[in-house]
C-alpha cells in the first residue's frame, strides 16, 4: 500500500478512504497486503485531483463513478452506431 500511495502522491490513509467509499477494492496478496491495479491507481489519482480542488472525498468518488459510467455508455453508443452503419451500408449496396 505504501508504494501505491507513493505512486499516486497520497497517503495510505487516503487509499484506505477510497476503499471505505467503495471506489476501489484492491486484491489481497497471500500475505494480506493490498495490491492495486493500474486502473485503480488511475482512479485514485483522479480522486486526488478532485480532492485537491476542494471536492469532498465522498463527492469525488461519486463523480468518478459517474464519469466511468458515462465513458462506458459513450463506448457502447459508438459501437452500436458502427454496427448500425455497417448494416445500412450492406443494405444500400446493389446486388451482384
Amino acid at each position: 500500500m505504501g508504494r501505491a500511495a507513493e505512486l499516486v502522491g497520497v497517503t495510505p490513509a487516503f487509499l484506505r478512504g477510497l476503499g471505505t467509499a467503495r471506489l476501489i477494492e484492491p486484491q489481497r496478496s497471500e500475505g494480506g497486503h493490498r495490491r492495486y491495479s493500474r486502473y485503480q491507481l488511475r482512479l485514485a489519482s483522479r480522486a486526488r485531483e478532485l480532492v485537491d480542488q476542494g471536492t469532498p472525498l465522498e463527492a469525488a468518488c461519486r463523480i468518478i463513478i459517474l464519469e466511468d459510467q458515462l465513458a462506458e455508455a459513450l463506448r457502447i453508443n459508438a459501437e452500436l452506431q458502427r454496427s448500425r452503419a455497417g448494416r445500412t451500408g450492406e443494405a444500400s449496396r446493389p446486388p451482384e
